[in-house]
Parts: C-alpha cells; sequence; structure tokens
C-alpha cells in the first residue's frame, strides 16, 4: 500500500492535529522520501515508519513535539541533520537495520539535546573498534545505546505511564475482567476449602462424641448390673 493511502487510513476521519500516535511500518514510500505528512500534526509525539524503503528523511514536516521516531529496517545512510531541525525534542530514535557506517554520520544528532536513546542495531557501524565508547563520547546527552547505558546496564521495557496506559487497554480488551474472575474463583476455591475444613472439623467433634458416649453407657451398664451372689445347689457337695 502506497504511504498517502496508508496515512488516510490510519486518521480514521480524525484532524492530524487530533493525532498523537502514527504508524505507517510497512508501506510503500515514494522515491524512497516521506510522503503524506505535514506539520499539521502538530501533536504528534509518536512516528512509526518501519520497512518502509525510505532513502532520506529531508522531506519529514516540523514536528515539535514527537519524541519517539522509529526508522529501523530501511536504507537511510545519512542526512539526520534534517532531525535536529525538523524533530527538536527527539527522545528516542530507532535506526536499526540501515545503512549508517561511520561515526561521523550520527554528529548531527549532537544538536538533540533530549535525545537519551539511540538503536543502532545490524547497522555497520556497530561493527567498529570501540563502537559504543565513540558513540557515548560523540553524543553525551544518551543514556543508552542499543538498549544499554554505558555501564552496561540493561534499559526498563517501558515507563510506568506506558504500563499504566496497558493496563487500561487490558481491561478495555476484556482481559482484565478474566483477570477478575480469575480472582473470583479463586476466592471461591478459597471458601470451598474452608468449608470443607468445617466440616471435617464437625465430623471429628461428632465422633469425639459418640465415642464418648459408647463408653458412657459401657461405664453404666457396668454399675448398673446387680450383684448375684453364689449360691450352692441343693445336694451338691
Amino acid at each position: 500500500m502506497e504511504m498517502e493511502k496508508r496515512l488516510t487510513l490510519e486518521l480514521r476521519n480524525k484532524k492530524p492535529s487530533e493525532v498523537k500516535e502514527l504508524v505507517l511500518d510497512n508501506c510503500r514510500s515514494e522515491d524512497g522520501k516521506v510522503v503524506g505528512l505535514s506539520s499539521d500534526f502538530e501533536n504528534l509525539e509518536f512516528l512509526s515508519m518501519i520497512n518502509i524503503n525510505l532513502l532520506s528523511v529531508s522531506n519529514l514536516p516540523k514536528l515539535n513535539k514527537l519524541r519517539k521516531l522509529e526508522l529501523s529496517d530501511n536504507r537511510i545512510s545519512g542526512g539526520l541533520e534534517v532531525l535536529a531541525e525538523k524533530t527538536p525534542n527527539l527522545t528516542h530514535l530507532n535506526l536499526s537495520g540501515n545503512k549508517i557506517k561511520d561515526i561521523n554520520t550520527l554528529e548531527p544528532l549532537k544538536k538533540l539535546p533530549n535525545l537519551h536513546s539511540l538503536d543502532l542495531f545490524n547497522c555497520e557501524v556497530t561493527m567498529l573498534i570501540n563502537y559504543r565508547e565513540s558513540v557515548f563520547a560523540l553524543l553525551p546527552q544518551l543514556t543508552y545505546l542499543d538498549g544499554f547505558d554505558a555501564d552496561e546496564q540493561e534499559a526498563p521495557d517501558s515507563d510506568p505511564e506506558a504500563d499504566g496506559d496497558a493496563l487500561e487497554d487490558d481491561y478495555e480488551n476484556g482481559e482484565g475482567e478474566e483477570e477478575e474472575d480469575d480472582e473470583e474463583e479463586d476466592d471461591l476455591d478459597e471458601e470451598v476449602i474452608d468449608d470443607e475444613e468445617d466440616e471435617d472439623d464437625d465430623l471429628e467433634g461428632e465422633e469425639e462424641e459418640d465415642g464418648v458416649d459408647d463408653e458412657e453407657e459401657e461405664e453404666g451398664l457396668r454399675v448398673s448390673r446387680p450383684f448375684v451372689p453364689y449360691l450352692p445347689r441343693a445336694g451338691s457337695g
């Protein structure tokens, strides 16, 4: 599907200014460039253009509020200075699987002061000697490179806000209801177990009482049985 048609579908009758997240993965870009996007997407915070045969980001519109940009599995080899100009508040950039070969190609990213996560998996630049040290030295604002910080500590999967949104989505999709059902079933199981324990206790109590009653009956029989003395038969002896 062409990029402009995909964009129309993703809008779903919304105005561009109402869109905060936009996913255009696996569509076809025109001549390897971004088409259809405009500065009307003024509130866009997340943009994903994975595997759209992109050669350049030169046509990217001004997106002041964009924070996360996914550009993996394209054919971008340079021209990153456009990002500093068009997306000044970018915090996450994924360029994995592109044609980035040299550390110097990344130098324009120095002008993105808020950039703290950069991914370059499967780019030739990652094969260079001292690759990680060089990138952290070039971009001191970075916290994570390819998912790890300078001390090889792994980045967290997501932030608390995103987790909260995910939970809300789960409830909307019915997963939350399933969890509630499971909790109710667990409560019922506990109640059944408690009832069974109570029944066992009652049975044990009844057995004990029956045992006491039997003993008392035997004792009563022993007490109430009259004493009959032995009388020799006449003529005996």
